[in-house]
């Protein structure tokens, strides 16, 4: 049986789920005590930035992990792990904190756009983090990288005309 283009992307789209959950949940509840606790790296900028908070981590995270249970309990496709949803949402959210601390020592602002990285910095860490315990095949991880950007920009500029973003991007 062979498998055909949509049910690829489902797949990928499934995989991926608990880390875009952990990414976007932030937005709608991030705030709060910054993760750098508003200190300054050695190079006199801040290390993550202001939107990087505590709240906004531990949320993403708790969603992200409780999207993996519901997935490996109600398995649409291979049934992924139970720890599958708390290791790609605790990657998703390390990427973006590392993408972060980088435009930090780029000089760019909290919320400035850094097209490409901006889109991809969770999903690289999140299939990074899956090495560990149960890593896609090549070619969904190749569908993961190819359909995150466009996802990636719709959602932010649908948060953006609902008030939820500053910026559309």
């Amino acid at each position: 049986m062979t498998t055909t283009a949509l049910e690829l992307i489902a797949q990928a789209l499934y995989f991926i789920l608990p880390a875009y959950c952990a990414n976007a949940l932030p937005v709608i509840l991030g705030g709060g005590l910054p993760m750098d606790f508003g200190r300054n790296f050695i190079d006199g900028k801040p290390l993550f930035g202001s939107h990087k908070t505590f709240r906004g981590f531990f949320s993403g995270l708790l969603i992200g992990t409780f999207v993996g249970i519901v997935q490996s309990n109600v398995p649409i496709f291979q049934p992924p792990p139970i720890l599958l949803g708390f290791v790609l949402s605790l990657g998703g959210l390390t990427g973006d904190l590392i993408h972060s601390f980088v435009k930090r020592r780029l000089s760019f602002p909290p919320g400035a756009s850094f097209p490409v990285a901006d889109q991809m910095d969770f999903v690289v860490g999140a299939l990074f983090f899956s090495l560990l315990i149960f890593p896609p095949s090549p070619l969904i991880a190749l569908i993961i990288l190819i359909v995150t950007p466009p996802i990636h920009l719709l959602t932010n500029y649908v948060a953006y005309r609902l008030g939820m973003k500053k910026e559309p991007f």
